[in-house]
């Protein structure tokens, strides 16, 4: 008789230019690639050609090779779909309609959602991998007046950014991640005192957060703040 799968979170992966290490240690607690995170398994797939180049500026002959994914990840036993990174939102409605399982390709999936947390006169701060590319076509929003309370920010320019375009990526450490986005989250915080909750678009920053939460005192939600979302409706 056939083994079922182990039922586990999904995670569309992007390329990274060479065999996983599996000497490395393991994903930390905290980050979206650790079963720690969830106290559930995670199981991943690389969409092939997916570099962050490709994925945060959109292309859409990516498409296919992340519907295939999903359907792969699936066979495999993911009873919920993820990805690691937020620019793929773009391909959400696309993957959605492939596969049986409930699909939350990026965490600016809750924009709207978090704005209807929010007092009216408050802004919600977006801080992502690259402002130049995360627009208002990203963020599932059509009224102007809302439009108007989403600041977003990025990291462009910084560390992990000129990393994440290298191929291969090279690792940064998450002192160097948690420098450039608390310099991002203080440029926008004295620019806007408005901003009452931060969003990391950003697939990198979960292992930020809890800095961040201290140094602001403001809700800041991620991927992983959706992906427990997600398996708590199927689990």
């Amino acid at each position: 008789m056939a083994t079922q799968p182990e039922a586990s979170l999904g995670i569309l992966n992007l390329e990274r230019g060479v065999p996983p290490d599996t000497t490395s240690s393991a994903p930390l607690p905290g980050s979206l690639m650790s079963p720690a995170t969830y106290n559930f398994p995670v199981i991943s797939e690389t969409v092939e050609g997916a570099w962050a180049d490709r994925v945060i500026r959109g292309d859409p002959a990516l498409e296919p090779a992340y519907i295939a994914t999903a359907q792969k990840l699936v066979k495999r036993g993911a009873i919920a779909i993820g990805s690691n990174c937020g620019f793929s939102i773009r391909h959400q409605k696309a993957v959605a309609a492939s596969v049986k399982v409930p699909v939350a390709m990026s965490s600016l999936l809750l924009v709207p959602i978090l704005l209807h947390q929010l007092p009216a006169s408050a802004k919600l701060a977006v801080v992502t991998a690259d402002s130049m590319h995360c627009g208002e076509d990203l963020l599932g929003i059509e009224s102007p007046a809302d439009n108007s309370r989403v600041i977003v920010g990025g990291i462009e320019g910084g560390l992990f950014w000129q990393n994440e375009m290298k191929r291969p990526p090279p690792r940064t450490d998450v002192a160097d991640i948690e420098a450039d986005v608390i310099a991002c989250v203080e440029r926008l915080r004295k620019a806007h005192p408005e901003i009452a909750a931060i969003l990391f678009e950003c697939t990198g920053f979960p292992l930020v957060a809890p800095p961040v939460r201290r140094l602001t005192g403001l809700p800041t939600y991620d991927v992983t703040t959706l992906c427990r979302l997600t398996l708590a409706a199927v689990t």
